[in-house]
C-alpha cells in the first residue's frame, strides 16, 4: 500500500500546481518505509530465482551440485532447499509471514556458508563438504567467496527484525494489531 501510495503521490509532483494536502506526512512515512521495501524486494527476487534454478538446472544447481560439495541425501536435500527457497521468497517479496520465512531462509544460508564456504576459509575439507578448487585459500578468499551469502544473510536479518515472527504468537482481541 506504502508502494502505492509513493508511486500515486510522487509521480506526479507538479500534477495541478497544488501539492497534497497530506502530502509531507505520505513522503516522510515512504521515505522512512522504501528502504525496507526494496531489501525486501531485491531479498525476495533472489531467494525465489535461486529455488527455481534448483529445478530448472538440477545439473548445474540443483541435485548435482549439492553431491559434488558432498550433501549427504543430494537428492532429498536439493529439491527441499529450492521449494524453501521460492515459498520463502515469495513470503518476502510479498510481506506474508515474512520474518518467519526470514528465519528459515536464515538458517538455509547459514548452512549454504557452513558448507561451501568454511572450507575455503580454512583451506581444507569441512566434514564431509569438499574443497572448492581455488587459487587462494584463506580470510580473504572466504571474504571473496562469500560476498552473496553474506550480503543475502544481512538482507534476511534486516527482514527478520523489520517483520518480527508471526507463528507462535498469540494475540488476545484486546491487543492492538501490530502496525
Amino acid at each position: 500500500m506504502l508502494l502505492h501510495v509513493w508511486l500515486h503521490e510522487c509521480s506526479f509532483p507538479f500534477s495541478k500546481g497544488k501539492p497534497s494536502p497530506n502530502r509531507s506526512g505520505r513522503e516522510a512515512v515512504m521515505r522512512r518505509e522504501l528502504p525496507m521495501i526494496l531489501i525486501r524486494i531485491i531479498v525476495g527476487i533472489v531467494f525465489l530465482l535461486e529455488g527455481a534454478l534448483k529445478f530448472v538446472f538440477p545439473d548445474e544447481f540443483g541435485v548435482a551440485f549439492f553431491t559434488s560439495i558432498g550433501f549427504p541425501f543430494a537428492n532429498v536435500v536439493s529439491p527441499l532447499v529450492g521449494g524453501i527457497e521460492i515459498v520463502g521468497g515469495f513470503a518476502i517479496l510479498f510481506n506474508f509471514f515474512a520474518g518467519d520465512a526470514a528465519l528459515v531462509l536464515l538458517i538455509v544460508m547459514i548452512s549454504a556458508l557452513a558448507t561451501t564456504k568454511v572450507p575455503v576459509l580454512i583451506g581444507r575439507p569441512f566434514g564431509p563438504f569438499a574443497l572448492l578448487k581455488l587459487p587462494h585459500y584463506g580470510l580473504l578468499s572466504f571474504l571473496h567467496e562469500a560476498r552473496v551469502e553474506l550480503c543475502m544473510i544481512f538482507g534476511t536479518l534486516a527482514v527478520l527484525v523489520d517483520s518480527g515472527l508471526q507463528i507462535g504468537r498469540r494475540r488476545e482481541w484486546y491487543q492492538e494489531r501490530d502496525r
